[in-house]
């Protein structure tokens, strides 16, 4: 092994069973548990929000949905899982109260529940940790609870998406298996 050192072989080493397989290391191909069902990544991005705030998701399929797992760091590291939604089911005005105002209201209704304006950015999305970074502006609004999510994300002038998330627990995900290429 010195000798690799030397001359400066580099040798990947597979992950540790019991140090690497945690949620925050989740690799393409890799399966996770989740919700009584099996999940492959299929993807790992991130969201550089400027300032060093970076999130971290990584899209999960499962036979038949596919779910977004989402990382954001403050003082701990916090979790939500969300699913993309017709940006039409959010609301019929949602996207001219947008263009006209600049932003979106403070308060949408959606499936009989409240959610409220709690946080707006803007940053650069990162397809597969790749790449110069595609500009975006985001408005994550929260339930009464806090567990609950409603998120639009503005992509360009007229190009706006939608989802709905809940707020997980690490703990809730079980048996990472990372894919037969570990190096991935």
């Amino acid at each position: 092994m010195g000798l690799n050192i030397f001359f400066g072989k580099k040798t990947v080493k597979p992950p540790d069973p019991l140090k690497d397989l945690i949620l925050s290391n989740l690799r393409v191909g890799w399966l996770v548990d989740f919700d009584m069902k099996t999940w492959r990544t299929e993807a790992y991005h991130y969201y550089d929000w400027g300032s060093g705030d970076i999130s971290f998701e990584w899209q999960l399929k499962s036979h038949d949905e596919t779910i977004y797992l989402e990382k954001t760091s403050d003082d701990e590291d916090d979790w939500s899982i969300s699913r993309k939604i017709p940006i039409s089911r959010v609301g019929s005005g949602i996207i001219q109260h947008i263009t006209e105002y600049e932003n979106p209201p403070d308060q949408i209704v959606f499936e009989g529940t409240a959610f409220y304006l709690d946080e707006t950015g803007g940053g650069y999305f990162y397809e597969n940790g790749n790449g110069p970074g595609q500009e975006l502006l985001k408005w994550d609004y929260a339930d009464d609870s806090g567990n609950r999510y409603l998120s639009i994300e503005q992509w360009g002038e007229e190009d706006f998406e939608a989802s709905t998330g809940i707020a997980v627990q690490e703990y809730q995900f079980t048996n990472i298996l990372p894919s037969e290429d570990a190096s991935k």
